[in-house]
């Protein structure tokens, strides 16, 4: 939050904006960390009735169930221990699927992209909210001038691992954004895709339908 100064939060909102708000939802949240991504969704929209939130750290998992389990809402929501290439769940079992700066991260992304559907309901949506490159030259320089330099330095110093952050701008420098995302989605089945650039492009939401 304090190195994207908050505008996480915008882009958040702005995802939660693709999630149905006049029917009971089930949602998946994958890479779920501590929770955050429902947490935060349970604020945003009253009708999401159930979730579950999948992670592979399961010390992120414990803190976020507990956090779960402060706000009331564990009547709701739960995280467990998973992997986003190898989902345990059935077939047709969630009405939206979401993953937040995470997809990257996946071993297999195209695997992944294929669990994310086979486990959506017919008429299920998968949101995807990730860093992207801005196409404008200039916000793109200032962009990298502060991702490869000014935001390491923060991130160490907030957390003491600058290398981490190190990573993180490699990660998003490498990974296909905008059409080329947008085609693995269609690839692995996904229908009516579209990509919505955020903030100049810095992130994007990508909305991909079973």
């Amino acid at each position: 939050r304090i190195l994207s100064m908050r505008q996480d939060v915008i882009w958040r909102k702005k995802m939660a904006r693709y999630i149905p708000a006049d029917t009971p939802v089930k949602i998946l949240d994958l890479a779920t960390g501590t929770g955050d991504q429902l947490i935060f969704l349970a604020k945003r929209r009253r009708n999401i009735s159930s979730g579950i939130g999948v992670d592979m750290a399961e010390k992120m998992i414990e803190i976020g169930n507990e956090k779960i389990r402060e706000k009331g809402l564990e009547s709701r929501f739960e995280l467990q221990k998973g992997n986003a290439t190898d989902l345990p769940f059935d077939n047709d079992t969630f009405d939206v699927a979401t993953i937040s700066f995470g997809i990257r991260n996946v071993n297999d992304v195209e695997r992944s992209l294929s669990e994310m559907r086979r486990i959506l309901k017919p008429g299920g949506k998968a949101l995807i909210l990730e860093f992207s490159i801005p196409e404008n030259r200039v916000i793109r320089s200032l962009y990298m001038l502060y991702f490869r330099h000014v935001l390491p330095r923060i991130g160490g110093l907030i957390s003491g691992d600058s290398q981490a952050y190190r990573y993180l701008n490699q990660t998003v420098e490498t990974f296909p954004y905008g059409k080329a995302f947008c085609d693995l989605m269609e690839n692995a089945g996904f229908t009516s895709v579209e990509a919505r650039p955020l903030s100049f492009g810095i992130a994007s939401v990508y909305k991909g339908e079973k």
